[in-house]
């Protein structure tokens, strides 16, 4: 996966920085696996705008991507790398041998012809999904569970991965791409590597029109605003607009916003970002 910068030929192209797309073998994606896909462009059901700065951008069709990878023992083989315009990763899309088809997260190294296992017996080689009990310590990997059964939660976008570290009982210790530290019970799958389409982060727009095609409206900011329309609003001339805090008064930096009782900071070894 590589990144190009174009001549800027137009104003647009001055500043654009988009992939190559050289990993994608298919064009058109399996039909089998296409739902519709419903824009809101910010409205609730009686139509009320709930959400600014959100509307318009291009038709998309929803992929249905197999996060559970819950057949086990059946292999699979890679038929296409595809682009997902709903996530920031490539999808792979899988023959199974039964003759199912699925489409799965693609990790760096994966290529059309690889053969893929799921489950406690496979081995733990690129793109194999694993119990964490499995999984050898030290391993990269992605797509991690919370709860057995249930699917992959965390690590899914483009370029990230975790790290098994150490096993406590029944708890696998992992460091999320965050920087966090927690337990994760051994039972949840995960998969091997780390997800493709690395460069992603390099990407640039290169025009407000590129970025309307995404869904984005124009994001104005607070201190630009009126009094009555933010609190950060109003002044004579350029006002630094006091502490930045949200449009309903919520401070923006400094708050802790995380429930101090909430279920899982029992499993929380090290915060993400810990101030020392």
């Amino acid at each position: 996966m590589a990144v190009r910068k174009l001549k800027p030929v137009t104003p647009g192209q001055r500043h654009k920085i988009i992939g190559t797309f050289e990993e994608i073998t298919a064009s058109v994606p399996e039909k089998s696996l296409v739902r519709g896909k419903h824009s809101t462009g910010g409205r609730n059901n009686s139509g009320k705008m709930t959400v600014r700065y959100r509307g318009g951008g291009h038709k998309r069709k929803l992929r249905l991507v197999d996060f559970k990878r819950e057949k086990d023992g059946v292999p699979a083989v890679v038929k296409t790398i595809e682009y997902d315009p709903n996530r920031s990763a490539r999808i792979a899309l899988l023959y199974y041998a039964d003759g199912e088809k699925r489409y799965i997260i693609a990790p760096i190294g994966l290529q059309v012809g690889d053969k893929l296992n799921s489950g406690a017996e496979a081995a733990p080689e690129v793109g194999n999904a694993l119990p964490l009990a499995n999984i050898p310590v030290g391993t990269v990997i992605h797509n991690i569970e919370l709860r057995p059964g249930q699917g992959a939660k965390l690590v899914r976008s483009a370029g990230n991965f975790a790290q098994l570290t150490s096993r406590e009982g029944d708890y696998c210790v992992v460091k999320l791409p965050s920087g966090e530290i927690r337990k994760i019970l051994s039972a949840c799958k995960a998969t091997i590597g780390s997800v493709g389409n690395s460069d992603h982060a390099l990407e640039q727009s290169g025009k407000a029109g590129r970025t309307r095609w995404l869904g984005r409206r124009p994001h104005n900011r607070g201190v630009v605003m009126n009094p009555h329309d933010h609190p950060m609003g109003g002044g004579e001339g350029r006002q630094s607009g006091g502490h930045p805090r949200s449009r309903t008064g919520l401070y923006a930096k400094g708050l802790k916003t995380r429930a101090p009782k909430k279920h899982s900071n029992k499993y929380i070894i090290e915060r993400a970002n810990k101030k020392k």
